[in-house]
């Protein structure tokens, strides 16, 4: 081996497009509308090919594509709180009728009561749990201690475990197609 070091080939383009689905899984559940996180990993793809430079190869690119997302979303968060859903729109996922099936039930409680979770639990969740982030990466993509990211992740299973044991779901299954957890945990799915 030589002294000099070699540069470290990388594909940048190819890794993005590598992370997309990632990115849109995680992109929904934070912003809990298509629509919404569509826009997001669009913002998010812009802003990592424009900063392209700032990449360090070698280094973890989803959760440096991670962070950008974030950030990105809690940048938007204020803009999107202020804008009304039409009407028309709020009617159109509404079901009128419950499935018959109890398994199906029981995912639509199992969403309803990850939704009631406070967004930091959620999104933990989502990075080590849906996404198989390591507790480090996640942690490095939230800007906060591994601790902390192994203390939110407790909480969050042991609060959804106390909603779904307790039957504390507080929203309706009528209710619960309203946000589009469906698209986001098939997607999630088709990731595991």
């Amino acid at each position: 081996m030589s002294a000099t070091s070699e540069p470290i080939e990388f594909d940048f383009r190819a890794a993005l497009l590598e992370s997309l689905p990632h990115l849109r899984a995680f992109a929904r559940s934070l912003a809990r509308n298509s629509d919404l996180a569509d826009d997001l990993v669009h913002e998010t793809v812009v802003r990592a090919l424009t900063a392209s430079e700032q990449f360090t190869p070698g280094t973890n690119f989803r959760a440096w594509t991670f962070t950008i997302l974030r950030h990105q979303y809690y940048n938007e968060s204020r803009k999107w709180q202020s804008r009304i859903q039409p009407l028309e729109q709020q009617l159109d996922k509404t079901h009128g009728i419950g499935p018959p099936q109890q398994a199906h039930m029981d995912f639509t409680d199992f969403q309803r009561g990850f939704w009631q979770l406070p967004p930091d639990q959620r999104e933990v969740l989502i990075l080590v749990g849906a996404s198989g982030l390591t507790y480090e990466e996640a942690a490095e993509i939230c800007g906060c201690r591994l601790g902390t990211i192994k203390s939110r992740v407790s909480r969050a299973r042991a609060e959804l475990k106390r909603i779904l044991n307790e039957d504390a779901v507080t929203t309706s299954r009528l209710e619960s197609g309203k946000h589009e957890e469906e698209d986001f945990f098939m997607l999630l799915k088709e990731e595991i």
